[in-house]
């Protein structure tokens, strides 16, 4: 079993010093903007990826 991905950087400030936060699962603090955060995966969206109407490769 794999282990649950983690951020990379804060979603406030930008910055890479985190930690996770013992408030529970997807609890994360960033030592630099002193904010707590909690991420949670919602599920895949029904519609997936569509194509542009004008034949191109660009995804909207």
């Amino acid at each position: 079993m794999s282990e649950r991905a983690a951020p990379f950087y804060c979603p406030y400030c930008g910055d890479e010093d985190l930690r996770p936060s013992g408030e529970g699962h997807g609890a994360w603090e960033c030592a630099a903007c002193n904010r707590a955060f909690r991420l949670k995966f919602l599920g895949l969206l029904a519609r997936g990826l569509q194509r542009a109407d004008n034949g191109g490769d660009d995804l909207i």
